[in-house]
């Protein structure tokens, strides 16, 4: 609660696989959902609903600034501000450096990295005035050790690391916290079939826990970093992949 009200928390990518065991647990938890991507997410929306929560799914494609411009002003006519901000939404195509051309690097970029910058610029200023925010990013496990084949989105991710790491300090004497989960391969819709099949049981043998990671591992870590128990953690990476990476 804030303000005697229900929070509303804003999840990117929200209209599949980990975005939507994001959203479900935030909705579970009590918040107002609001679901945003490119994709249709009557899924998502349907699934929370059934389970007795509040939802609202709005078209958003997080590179672009117009749109996520247009995303704060559905969020604020609906529910008056964000509460906790979740920057999930992200690509990861398959291609070897020299292979990657310069088009491509700025699309992942776009997606990954340069849509933290847009939803935090968004967002920030209404959480500032009510002294309270939760900022949530998605990065990669990736990042410890990198991947061939997977520069750019590395690279991407890493920079979500350094954001979250520096915007902390500015925004903490204001309430608001900003972390970063970062997982392993997922089992999801976009990562079920192709080369990337091939990876979940190597992925899996390099893990403490030897099983391929599901959306529903990282939704209560997700879950603490929104809540009011994490109020004194901040600019912090949450490894959550069975233990693959450690310290």
């Amino acid at each position: 609660m804030r303000d005697g009200q229900v929070r509303c928390a804003v999840v990117t990518g929200g209209a599949a696989g980990i975005g939507r065991a994001y959203a479900a647990r935030l909705a579970t938890d009590g918040h107002r959902v609001v679901v945003a991507d490119v994709a249709d997410a009557s899924e998502t929306c349907a699934l929370i609903r059934e389970r007795g929560g509040e939802v609202l799914a709005v078209r958003c494609d997080v590179a672009s600034h117009e749109s996520v411009a247009d995303l704060r002003r559905a969020v604020e006519a609906e529910y008056g501000r964000c509460d906790v901000l979740v920057s999930n939404a992200g690509i990861y195509p398959y291609a070897m450096f020299e292979d990657t051309s310069w088009e491509q690097w700025r699309r992942i970029m776009s997606v990954n990295l340069d849509a933290l910058f847009h939803l935090c610029r968004a967002f920030l200023p209404g959480m500032r005035e009510a002294g309270w925010g939760r900022i949530i990013a998605t990065a990669s496990n990736t990042f410890h050790s990198g991947l061939a084949g997977l520069t750019p989105y590395v690279a991407s991710k890493g920079g979500v690391i350094g954001f979250v790491r520096s915007l902390a300090d500015e925004v903490g004497e204001s309430g608001i916290t900003i972390n970063a989960i970062a997982p392993s391969l997922t089992r999801t819709p976009g990562t079920t079939g192709g080369q990337q099949e091939e990876w979940f049981g190597h992925v899996a043998e390099t893990q403490a826990i030897k099983r391929t990671q599901l959306p529903a591992d990282l939704a209560g870590a997700l879950s603490f970093l929104a809540s009011d128990d994490a109020a004194f953690i901040t600019g912090q990476t949450l490894v959550v992949d069975g233990g693959s990476v450690r310290g």
